[in-house]
């Protein structure tokens, strides 16, 4: 999937947000918003875990194998709908940042 798409996908879901939560301010929403990103995060520390085989046997049985993918999508996602909610232009922030990211490694010979 292109950056376009996802963004254009990510337009669209924040949308569907606003309509599906009409009684809440933009506060309300960038707060919800930060706090199901860290719901997500802790759904994919729990996969990792399960990756490396560091959770427990009973707790791994129950674990889908596959599901680590789901969770990396589930943290992109609802971190670009905050970047979105806060009006950031993730476009430009990670142009900008992977050329900050570059610039680090100028100075080394690989």
């Amino acid at each position: 999937m292109e950056l376009k798409e996802l963004l254009k996908f990510i337009e669209m879901e924040s949308e569907r947000i606003r309509k599906r939560y009409p009684n809440l301010d933009e506060e309300k929403l960038i707060l919800a918003q930060t706090v199901k990103i860290n719901e997500e995060l802790g759904e994919l520390y729990n996969e990792i875990l399960n990756h490396c085989s560091l959770q427990r046997k009973e707790k791994q049985d129950n674990m889908d194998k596959n599901a680590i993918e789901e969770e990396f999508s589930d943290v992109l996602i609802t971190t670009l709908l905050l970047a979105k909610r806060m009006n950031v232009d993730i476009e430009k922030a990670l142009k900008e940042k992977i050329g900050k990211i570059n610039k680090r490694y100028e100075k080394f010979d690989f």
